[in-house]
Parts: C-alpha cells; sequence; structure tokens
C-alpha cells in the first residue's frame, strides 16, 4: 500500500520538479514558462511555436498555467486602470459592463 503511495508522490514530483535529472543538458520547462510561451504564440498567431510550449507539460498543467496567467494579468491591468478586476475582464472580452 505504502509503494503505491511512495510512487504516485514521486509522479508529482517529476511533473513540478524543475532542476535538470543526471545526464540532462537542460532543465525541463515548468508549467509558467509552457502557459506564458503558449499565450504569446497564440496572441503572435504562430500556431507552431503554441504547438511547441503545449507539447512542454501535460495539458492540465498548461491549462492551470493558462488560467493563473490570465488571473494575474487581469489583476495587474484592473491596478493600472484603477478598475475593479470583473470590470476589466468583462472590457476585454467585450462584454457589456454588468
Amino acid at each position: 500500500m505504502w509503494g503505491r503511495f511512495r510512487r504516485a508522490g514521486g509522479r508529482v514530483a517529476d511533473v513540478l520538479r524543475t532542476e535538470r535529472k543526471a545526464g540532462e543538458g537542460r532543465r525541463p520547462h515548468n508549467l509558467f514558462e509552457a502557459a506564458a510561451s503558449y499565450v504569446t504564440a497564440c496572441a503572435d498567431d504562430d500556431q507552431a511555436r503554441a504547438d511547441e510550449a503545449a507539447g512542454w507539460v501535460s495539458p492540465e498543467a498548461l491549462s492551470f498555467g493558462v488560467n493563473e496567467l490570465a488571473c494575474r494579468a487581469v489583476i495587474a491591468l484592473a491596478r493600472e486602470r484603477g478598475e475593479p478586476p470583473e470590470s476589466v475582464a468583462r472590457d476585454l472580452l467585450g462584454l457589456p459592463a454588468a
């Protein structure tokens, strides 16, 4: 039973690990690097670069990273504009004010 927990914990640690493993030339990309590259590639309409970034992490991790990036971007814009985050998000999406 404990062996299954150890193996599962090891897989989680491998996903989150950003340092190099023995024999690796470069460290693996983390989910925030993948999200940043994916979003900027989509903004530049560069499908090849978006596909490459999407392959760096699992789809779930990429989704989490993109969500975190969106939240941080809306908060930063709201602070810059002096507006509430909800109105900034609605404005970015072209939605009418609530």
